[in-house]
């Protein structure tokens, strides 16, 4: 499926011998990922081409001369697509001439050299433990290092991720992300500008019954242990006083494979949990609180007078979904950090026999998209294992529908609002006619 990459603005810059080239901001998942010219990326490709031939997405043409604005605009979208496209094939994501080129270009984006360095990785029930690593080691690195230094089984490290959390007031902890395999996590915690941040290590599935594929690892029983415990503490996970009596003798006795036995029928348990956001149902303006997982979006709506309304949205009926940005984009400092202030998610939902769209307005719009394409994938995967001889089709590229990154179970595509909805800062941005610096 394809990743939260888009180029929403790009610059003018002036080079060394009095010429002028276009600086392309890249994000990911709503934050600054890096800044390259149009000749990187070009190079990039031509590399990626001698590896694996003619696999590759379309790569925008090189101009000779001078570009108008809407061939420039034209060019942006071209490589915004190029990237959604080329990192949908596992195989090019794993190859070192992909990885080599985005850790190149995340470090020199952010002025960060490689070095030796201690990173702090948070543990589900709320400790840390300080790792070795190089500025330049990607998420997948940390994440190996991680799971040596805790002994944590190599074969069980698709069940676990590296996310950056937010503490916040009161002792709660935010989600804000989850690090793409090749992320720098040194440079991503420097880059999002989150205040209390810190790179944390949580279980990566959302359907709870994957939770027997872990229990013959010790390590693995005690991380999602730990997080059902903090997940229960923190009420994402809602038992009954029933079950939290039962819960709690359980952890008495640190019975651990029965703990996690009762848990996986707690209501939202193995959920991912978003902060407090706006929805548009039954109204607009209502207050809600997500809870994703178990192939279904669980929201607890309060509506107008206060009263409280319970609302499951099953996977099974979600058509396609999009992520659009609202706000301004750049101020006369140049592109901000992170898109994630001004965010809607809307899925369209059959319901009633009929479609309808739904809107959710969260700073966390691209971390729900991706637990959306998670609960697919992991659906998929079971339907394959239950029917071997069943062909399940893979999501394949979509047709591009603009002004919005949407995701569709069958199609995919990813576009951010352009003209429509983004002020672009003259200063930044007057594009007239420009000369490509190829």
């Amino acid at each position: 499926m394809k990743m939260h990459f888009c180029i929403p603005v790009s610059q003018q810059r002036p080079d060394a011998l009095g010429g002028r080239y276009v600086l392309y901001s890249v994000y990911l998942d709503g934050f600054l990922f890096c800044k390259v010219r149009y000749s990187q990326l070009h190079r990039w490709n031509e590399q990626l081409k001698r590896v694996f031939g003619n696999c590759l997405p379309p790569f925008p043409p090189k101009y000779y001369l001078a570009m108008t604005t809407s061939m420039a605009d034209e060019r942006r979208d071209q490589l915004e697509q190029y990237l959604q496209n080329v990192t949908m094939d596992p195989n090019m994501l794993r190859s070192d001439v992909f990885i080599d080129f985005l850790k190149l270009v995340q470090l020199d984006t952010f002025s960060m050299a490689t070095k030796k360095a201690s990173l702090d990785i948070l543990l589900p029930d709320g400790r840390s433990i300080k790792i070795e690593i190089l500025t330049s080691d990607t998420a997948e690195r940390v994440l190996e290092v991680v799971s040596h230094n805790i002994g944590l089984c190599q074969e069980l490290l698709e069940y676990f991720s590296l996310f950056l959390i937010q503490f916040c007031k009161e002792g709660r902890l935010s989600v804000v992300k989850k690090l793409a395999d090749f992320e720098l996590p040194c440079v991503s915690l420097r880059s999002s500008e989150v205040e209390n941040c810190k790179v944390g290590l949580r279980k990566w599935y959302l359907d709870p019954s994957l939770d027997a594929r872990l229990m013959d690892c010790r390590t693995a029983v005690d991380l999602i242990y730990m997080q059902a415990i903090q997940d229960i503490e923190k009420e994402w996970a809602k038992p009954t006083e029933v079950q939290r009596q039962k819960l709690e003798d359980l952890q008495k006795e640190d019975n651990q494979t029965k703990f996690l036995e009762l848990a996986r029928e707690v209501q939202h348990y193995g959920y991912m949990r978003l902060e407090p956001c706006t929805c548009d149902h039954p109204e607009p303006g209502c207050q809600a609180l997500l809870s994703v997982g178990n192939n279904e979006i669980s929201c607890c709506i309060t509506l107008p007078d206060n009263q409280t309304q319970d609302v499951i949205f099953q996977m099974d009926r979600v058509k396609c979904w999009q992520v659009t940005f609202l706000g301004t984009l750049l101020d006369t400092d140049g592109p901000q950090q992170t898109l994630n202030q001004n965010l809607e998610l809307r899925f369209q939902y059959f319901e009633d026999s009929h479609w309808r769209w739904f809107v959710i307005y969260t700073k966390q719009a691209f971390l729900l998209s991706s637990c959306l394409k998670k609960m697919i994938s992991e659906k998929m995967v079971k339907q394959a294992a239950e029917n071997p001889e069943m062909q399940i089709e893979v999501p394949e590229q979509g047709k591009s529908k603009k002004y919005h990154i949407q995701q569709n179970q069958k199609d995919h595509s990813s576009f951010l609002p352009r003209k429509s909805k983004i002020k672009i800062a003259e200063v930044d941005c007057g594009f007239g006619t420009i000369k490509e610096d190829l």
